[in-house]
């Protein structure tokens, strides 16, 4: 193991009211890196009553305070603020992310951290200047004419449920657009990575944002259920798997609730049978090893024309044996630990069951043998495997992918889209017009043609059809999912 881990980060407890509190309870939680399995910090166990007073605090926030009437410009010039002090901690924010996350450097530098702060302030200087809050309605006649016009209005207290695998781009990107709309927020992280949502109070604080606007709780279920049922709460954004968020849906369903889920994936990465492999290999490789393949929108189903498959295949296998896994604040490291022991177990369960249905493991399957500690799994290629395969149909949310072979367009569709997931997906082809036709045919919510470019787009919505959840995030599209539409009516005299 190498010794290059980062330095214990500290935490300061909930962030609540505009004040930072050790919460009502005396349980604690652990917070470990996944990479060393050491405990680099406690954070409170929040209890009912912290969440109660943290939905209190944003109530009354949103209920008798300025940020809701605030004009946008306003909100934009203190969101500003905090964009700057998101730049200004970037490197911190990076070395946070490495330590309790897991990421491999380069993708704490770019993903993790440099995207969602990019973004957060594309929302300060694009979105919020230009976004229509308010437009004219085409006048009618009848009795007399009228006309009038709508109102977009903040939808009131919204509380944000996020996923341990990016945390600190979920968290930004649902901080963003809900207090860009004039909500107020609760804001609670997977128990597996609170650090890097609680700095956010630390950014608030620095930026002046009014009390109450921003409360931060962490916690496990019961927390996450008091406060997804909470009576103070309109809105709920949650990020996390499809089986918690059918949860999340039907807690939120009891007070009438808006519910915006963003939930897992089982993408397909298609090769047509004109690709030139040697382009394919980055996008296919990335596809699964990604973050230890913790991520629901990787590509992590790899369809490839029957005539390519050999090819492909051996093209993989030949190119894993120098990935190199290991301690994430290693340099050298292209690959690091899933979040924690329980994640790891439930890889391999799944990696067992795809040996027992068939399918041949061509690369990996094991815990690497230079490694005594850390949640670590080597990157695992599996063939022989039919897309009627559990391991085919269910999310390993680890660095495990499978090869299916298709024989024409029709079937390379038919089998993308037998899957209860709807996130993301790849087309490749030497004609992008195909391309582009096979993409339009896939029943989900975003599609990289030929690698795209550019990474996640801020201008570009970022969801899921069926099992991949309801709304969309990023921009103003993000921005839409806090806003009530009202309508406002007038006779002209």
């Amino acid at each position: 193991m190498s010794s290059a881990t980062s330095a214990k980060p500290t935490t300061r407890g909930l962030f609540i009211d505009g004040a930072w509190t050790d919460g009502a309870g005396d349980e604690t939680i652990a917070v470990l890196n996944p990479a060393t399995e050491e405990t680099i910090a406690e954070v409170p166990q929040a209890t009912p009553a912290d969440i109660d007073s943290a939905v209190g605090a944003a109530r009354r926030a949103f209920d008798d305070g300025p940020w809701p009437t605030m004009k946008p410009a306003e909100r934009g010039r203190i969101l500003g603020a905090m964009a700057d002090e998101l730049d200004r901690r970037r490197a911190e924010l990076v070395e946070l992310n490495i330590t309790e996350a897991g990421s491999t450097r380069m993708l704490a530098e770019v993903l993790q951290v440099g995207t969602p702060i990019d973004h957060f302030r594309d929302m300060v200087d694009r979105v919020l200047p230009q976004f229509p809050f308010e437009h004219p309605v085409a006048p009618i006649m009848g009795n007399g004419i009228g006309q009038g016009m709508v109102v977009r209005e903040p939808y009131g207290v919204a509380a944000l449920i996020t996923a341990f695998n990016f945390p600190f781009l979920l968290n930004l990107a649902k901080l963003g657009p809900a207090l860009a709309a004039g909500c107020t927020a609760v804001l609670k992280s997977s128990p597996y990575t609170p650090l890097e949502a609680l700095v956010l109070g630390e950014i608030a604080e620095a930026a002046g944002l009014p009390q109450g606007v921003l409360n931060i709780v962490t916690g496990d279920i019961p927390a996450g259920e008091r406060l997804t049922r909470h009576p103070g709460v309109d809105l709920v954004s949650f990020t996390g798997s499809d089986t918690v968020g059918r949860k999340v849906y039907a807690q939120g369903a009891e007070g009438i609730k808006k519910v915006v889920l963003e939930l897992g994936g089982k993408s397909a990465n298609i090769i047509l049978d004109d690709t030139n492999l040697d382009n394919v290999m980055e996008s296919v490789l990335a596809g699964f090893i990604t973050h230890a393949g913790q991520g629901c929108a990787l590509q992590t189903r790899i369809l490839v024309h029957r005539s390519l498959h050999d090819d492909l295949v051996a093209r993989i296998t030949g190119v894993l044996g120098f990935i190199s896994v290991g301690d994430p604040a290693d340099p050298a490291s292209m690959v690091g630990p899933l979040i924690r022991e329980v994640q790891r177990a439930r890889v391999e369960q799944l990696i067992a069951v795809g040996v027992e249905e068939g399918a041949e493991i061509a690369y990996g399957g094991k815990r690497p043998a230079h490694l005594d500690r850390g949640f670590f799994l080597e990157p695992t290629l599996f063939v022989g495997v039919d897309n009627s395969m559990r391991i085919a149909q269910d999310e390993f949310f680890g660095p495990v992918a499978v090869v299916i072979p298709f024989d024409d367009d029709d079937d390379a569709v038919r089998i993308a889209n037998d899957s209860r997931y709807g996130l993301a997906g790849g087309v490749w082809s030497a004609d992008p017009v195909r391309a582009a036709a096979v993409a339009r045919r896939l029943r989900t919510g975003m599609v990289v043609i030929n690698g795209g470019g550019g990474g996640l787009n801020p201008a570009a919505p970022f969801g899921g059809y069926k099992d991949s959840g309801i709304g969309r995030e990023f921009g103003e599209y993000g921005l839409a999912e806090y806003l009530q539409h009202k309508a406002l009516q007038w006779p002209v005299r």
